[in-house]
């Protein structure tokens, strides 16, 4: 399916290491963030991000768009490598490049009336007139189901979900190509979490958005994504369509994840795997498979020698000595 469409944006090999500082101001290691992602996302299509916290999926999705800069790897839109651009060639990009946070309301300013919030996009990138800003806000407060009088209103007039609406609607009055969901829905109740999904579906099929949807949850990407990223310790170790995903899993981590998930029906039962031990520090990983030191099919090689990403199956790529 992907295979036929136009990639609208293609990283690969990309990493983000942090400096870690000693009282004296000297570096003393690494924190490596990001340490090998690459990834391509298609035209109308969802890329889901999942892993456990402190994987490396926020900071992934916060580097592409070049609100913390790279160390190393490219990131191409439409051909153009995002992280080589000058800073006004980068300002005309971020119009087609724009992000949903996960808390709508740190994201708003307090003191500034929601109407004006969003027309701020429009003012940076010289988009209408005053007119014709005021119309398009109003219209797309409507779209992601909100009130033309919500305009007037601050922040903290609104519910959880509403404020992620508006982050959306901010998202949305620029007119991008790409939009970084980043735990769009985490903060949510559940079923507010359904209908900002729903939301985001309706609006991706009006707008021919394409969505980098990062999140803990691999039952919310599963219902959204085309495809799916598995990260762990700041490195990409599987990514398949959905469907093929969840249908057979490859990576050892990726079966201890999806056997996490609950079945809908009780009288079902299937094996858990229960992984040993915790994550390593990103300021010191593993050699070899990062993944090594909790995987219950470890092998000698696992513990030197790094696996190189693979094809396993049509569209179906993992980093595994198994595979």
């Amino acid at each position: 399916m992907s295979a036929k469409r136009k990639p609208i944006l293609e990283v690969n090999g990309l990493k983000k290491h942090f400096s870690v500082k000693d009282s004296l101001g000297r570096t003393k290691g690494l924190v490596k963030a990001v340490n090998d992602v690459s990834f391509t996302l298609y035209e109308g299509e969802t890329f889901g991000l999942v892993g456990e916290s402190g994987c490396g999926k926020s900071t992934t999705g916060r580097t592409i768009l070049r609100l913390i800069e790279p160390t190393e790897g490219t990131a191409l839109f439409n051909n153009q490598n995002i992280f080589q651009l000058s800073n006004s060639d980068l300002r005309k990009v971020r119009k087609d490049l724009q992000m949903v946070f996960q808390d709508p309301y740190s994201s708003l300013n307090p003191r500034i009336r929601i109407g004006n919030a969003l027309e701020e996009t429009m003012i940076i990138h010289n988009l209408g007139t005053k007119k014709e800003r005021m119309e398009t806000v109003m219209e797309i407060l409507n779209k992601v189901g909100l009130q033309e009088d919500h305009y007037y209103r601050y922040p903290h007039e609104f519910s959880g979900g509403q404020r992620q609406r508006i982050g959306l609607a901010r998202a949305l009055v620029a007119n991008p190509k790409v939009i970084v969901c980043d735990e769009p829905v985490s903060a949510l109740d559940v079923s507010v979490q359904s209908q900002i999904i729903n939301l985001l579906r309706k609006l991706q099929n009006e707008f021919k958005l394409s969505y980098l949807f990062i999140a803990h949850d691999i039952s919310v990407v599963r219902h959204i994504s085309d495809r799916i990223g598995v990260m762990y310790l700041g490195n990409m170790v599987e990514d398949a369509p959905t469907e093929s995903l969840f249908a057979s899993p490859l990576h050892p981590y990726t079966k201890a994840l999806l056997s996490a998930v609950p079945l809908p029906n009780p009288g079902v039962k299937k094996e858990r795997i229960v992984l040993q031990g915790e994550i390593p520090s990103p300021l010191n990983p593993p050699s070899g498979c990062i993944f090594h030191t909790r995987c219950p099919y470890v092998k000698d090689v696992c513990r030197t020698v790094v696996p190189v990403r693979k094809e396993a199956a049509p569209d179906h790529y993992v980093s595994c000595h198994l595979v």
